[in-house]
């Protein structure tokens, strides 16, 4: 029997090329847009090989044990990126791509998903209560992340102390973060293990090889993000796009797009349930658990500039904008394909409105 499916292994053979590719352009000092294209794609297969490594040893463990272990490596990619664009200064690009990986979850991914689910199956029905409670969580953590934007633009008392507000705030995200992990997987398993058919997954495979491919994926996210990193500036000016639309669309997409297509496809099978449950949650991560992982580290790993919650007003309304969509989406229980095709516009408008600043 062979151990990894087709899928997985061409996923495992593209990280790793591209990966091998994007050193050899660096080394070389090859053209950084070009450089910084093929490190996108690496990061975005390598985001997807963590994500098969960390399900497959998932599969061994209790629901509590799979969600910390889900949490915390899932968003590997984003993370070593979010670190390296830190220690690079490009505060405004981690702080874009943290709202777009929020944004391309709550927008792109689940419109992505309503859209083919509903051209496929027609209308599609799911649980109301876990979506209810993931989109919930969601807008009281966007509320929560906000609050330092509204202290220095309304120049309250807090403003003078902007830093210490977004630990604070930044601590408390991470403690509920760590409370929602039971709560928020409940019921996720059979996602792992029945729904999906075996030539998209294929057999389980060894703890070994699980452990092994996910040393090898996390090493090498390392590596690319900081090549990704060190070729970004160059290419941000060579193609006239700014920091903000890099970070808040090719940064999110690279690192957490790929990944999410599982969602689309839980949807196309018609297990609604199942779909807005994985998508829903991978953006509540980042919410609960990246974005304040980011900040707290900024203050630590000697980063010129350190990360705060304090965005511009446009990025925050966006966000808000955003999350609320989403409640709204779900509240019902159901969902045709036009509300798809009408979150995927909207994100494209929020992207377009970020192309030059």
């Amino acid at each position: 029997m062979k151990l990894l499916a087709a899928k997985e292994r061409a996923i495992i053979a593209i990280a790793l090329l591209t990966a091998i590719v994007t050193a050899i352009m660096t080394a070389a000092h090859v053209t950084p847009v070009l450089t910084f294209i093929v490190s996108a794609i690496s990061l975005a297969t390598l985001a997807s090989m963590v994500g098969m490594a960390t399900e497959q040893l998932g599969k061994r463990m209790s629901a509590g044990a799979t969600g910390v272990l889900q949490s915390a490596l899932g968003n590997l990619p984003e993370l070593m990126v979010g670190i390296f664009s830190l220690r690079a200064g490009l505060v405004t690009v981690v702080q874009s791509a943290l709202v777009g990986s929020i944004l391309a979850n709550a927008l792109l991914v689940l419109g992505l998903a309503f859209l083919a689910g509903g051209l496929k199956n027609g209308t599609q029905r799911f649980s109301k209560e876990q979506p209810r409670m993931i989109a919930t969580l969601m807008l009281l953590a966007v509320s929560a992340i906000i609050m330092p934007t509204l202290a220095a633009k309304l120049h309250t008392a807090a403003s003078a102390h902007i830093g210490d507000l977004s630990i604070a705030v930044s601590v408390v995200l991470l403690i509920v973060f760590i409370a929602s992990i039971p709560v928020s997987l409940k019921g996720s398993d059979p996602v792992n293990c029945e729904v999906l058919e075996e030539e998209d997954h294929g057999p389980a495979w060894p703890t070994w090889m699980a452990a092994a491919i996910l040393v090898v994926a996390g090493v090498a996210s390392a590596l690319v993000s900081d090549w990704f990193v060190e070729a970004m500036k160059p290419a941000i000016t060579t193609l006239h796009i700014s920091e903000t639309f890099t970070g808040l669309v090719i940064v999110a997409i690279a690192g957490n797009a790929v990944e999410n297509v599982v969602g689309i496809q839980l949807a196309i099978k018609n297990q609604a349930d199942y779909a807005v449950s994985v998508i829903l949650n991978s953006g509540l991560q980042v919410a609960l658990g990246l974005t304040p992982v980011l900040v707290l580290l900024s203050f630590v790993i000697g980063a010129p500039v350190h990360l705060t919650l304090v965005m511009p007003p446009l990025l925050v309304a966006a966000l808000l904008l955003s999350t609320l969509i989403g409640l709204v989406i779900v509240y019902d229980g159901e969902s045709i394909w036009l509300e798809g095709l009408a979150l995927i516009g909207l994100y494209v408008i929020i992207a377009a409105g970020f192309w030059w600043g």
